[in-house]
């Protein structure tokens, strides 16, 4: 028996994932958390009370209180989206309204270090994503001596639906919960991060794809001032016009108006028409209701409270949280294929998307054939997102007074030859190569590229500046030097990719803010 004992012994000693165990005092309780790999992992964290019942469609509570230690080492629920997605994703956790947790990779060593924050945020459209996909592991952030914390936010419906009835009851309009759940998230951050090792005066947001937008979003809005101090976006921001009205080009959020007349048209054709039988609906009635023919998007929106409104004036104007921002894009975002488009529905497009500008459109992109009109169709809507990431350089370079780093990801693949696709990057800034479900092996030059990704967004963490000793060096995005980081098969400022589309771009999106349909 003593033989078993001390065998049993030996091996949880040796077991990084049963090592060692350690308790925190958070808003709410006790929490206690593994060690693994000479980490302290915590997951599952309440940062709000649940949004259910009469909180559905409110701003996040404090959290409710618990008795005793409340173990913290398997992931909360994640936020109501499609159940096959979810597991495409490969999270394993389950799909609930109660959803707003977070999660901490934390050295293992004295909680009293202040150690730089960073503050994750998933993308998904809006409509799907989670803290705990495997790629987003935290762990490779923590190893390097950064607090690593991500944050879940609703979702679809839950998180960003609007109504005149919803702003009524608020008095400040409606259709940004997902983005307050964010916000709550970063006061969680401000108010207990000391105590995982962290320093709530460095905190970086941080996000991809519809979380870039949120940061950009963040960035913007004064209910955010203060929460964090450097910023960075991959792949998504929201500096087009904003929407009023369906069918017009280059995205944008929508306004408020427009948001509320889309809330309010599909809770009808789900039998709501009060808000009490709207909150009174299943979650599942909201989440098939939201992938039903001709649901509208739901995401963030120009509520004047939470975005106080269009981008483009706010930053002129010096609106803004004036931090270090580092942001970029791949080199092909939308990629290069998908179904077929002739050269005649290529122009019919262009022509009623971009109204008086079309021509100068048409003229920047070849449509002589079919491959020429597929491919340039693709082409068009990658350079009006990438647009959107290059001005807020641009604006914040020459209206704020912290440094702008901005990045062009290019490594073209045999799966994608003339560039590098959405999300291409991320695995590598994580550097979680062994997380990347029925993906090939990396290469050692892809785990040069991961480690030299990793040292840039850890050194800006650290500091507000990428570079660092054995980094190619990063210049700024000044004004009247636009120079961005090539980062692929080698790392090299170059100018701006597509100045001239994206030029005609700034034309026409000119336009659209000067009243032009």
């Amino acid at each position: 028996m003593k033989t078993i004992c001390a065998a049993l012994v030996l091996v949880l000693a040796a077991s990084p994932a049963l090592a060692e165990i350690r308790q925190v005092d958070v808003a709410g309780g006790a929490v206690e958390g593994g060690v693994e790999g000479g980490l302290s992992i915590f997951k599952g964290i309440p940062f709000a009370a649940p949004p259910t019942g009469d909180l559905r469609w409110k701003a996040p509570q404090p959290p409710v209180p618990w008795v005793g230690v409340r173990k913290t080492t398997e992931f909360g629920p994640a936020c109501m989206q499609g159940e096959q997605l979810a597991r495409q994703m490969g999270s394993t956790a389950p799909l609930s309204e109660d959803c707003l947790y977070i999660d901490v990779w934390t050295p293992a060593g004295a909680p009293t270090d202040k150690l730089p924050v960073i503050a994750w945020f998933y993308g998904g459209g809006f409509n799907s994503g989670m803290s705990s996909v495997p790629l987003y592991d935290g762990a490779n952030f923590a190893r390097q001596g950064v607090v690593f914390v991500a944050i879940n936010y609703r979702l679809g419906p839950f998180g960003f639906l609007a109504t005149p009835e919803l702003s009524a009851e608020s008095g400040h309009g409606s259709g940004n919960y997902g983005l307050l759940d964010q916000i709550a998230g970063l006061q969680w951050v401000r108010d207990n991060i000391a105590r995982f090792g962290g320093d709530p005066g460095n905190v970086t947001v941080m996000g991809h794809s519809a979380g870039g937008q949120a940061v950009s979003d963040l960035v913007a809005s004064p209910l955010a001032r203060g929460l964090f101090h450097k910023a960075i976006s991959e792949s998504g921001s929201s500096f087009a016009p904003l929407q009023s009205a369906a069918g017009q080009a280059g995205g944008g959020i929508p306004t408020l108006a427009f948001a509320e007349a889309n809330g309010k048209a599909w809770l009808e054709t789900l039998g709501a028409h009060t808000l009490g039988e709207a909150r009174a609906l299943s979650a599942k009635a909201l989440d098939d209701g939201q992938r039903a023919p001709g649901a509208p998007r739901f995401a963030p929106a120009a509520d004047g409270h939470v975005i106080p409104g269009d981008f483009f004036p706010l930053w002129q104007a010096g609106q803004f949280s004036d931090v270090p921002l580092l942001v970029g894009h791949t080199s092909n975002e939308w990629g290069s294929g998908g179904n077929p488009v002739t050269p005649e529905q290529f122009e019919k497009q262009v022509r009623e998307g971009y109204g008086a500008k079309a021509e100068t459109i048409l003229a920047l992109y070849p449509h002589a054939t079919e491959a020429e009109a597929t491919r340039s169709s693709a082409r068009l809507r990658t350079d009006s997102f990438v647009w959107n990431g290059f001005t807020w350089a641009r604006l914040q370079a020459e209206k704020g007074t912290r440094p702008v780093y901005a990045y062009w990801f290019h490594r073209p693949t045999a799966q994608s030859p003339d560039g590098s696709a959405h999300g291409s990057e991320v695995a590598f800034v994580f550097g979680n190569e062994d997380k990347r479900s029925g993906r090939a092996a990396w290469s050692e030059a892809d785990r040069a590229l991961s480690r030299q990704l990793q040292g840039y967004w850890v050194n800006f963490a650290k500091s507000g500046n990428p570079n660092g000793q054995g980094l190619p060096a990063w210049p700024e995005f000044a004004p009247g030097r636009p120079t961005v980081m090539e980062l692929g098969a080698e790392a090299r400022p170059i100018p701006v990719p597509a100045a001239d589309r994206l030029a005609a771009l700034s034309e026409y999106f000119a336009w659209r803010r000067g009243g032009g349909k």
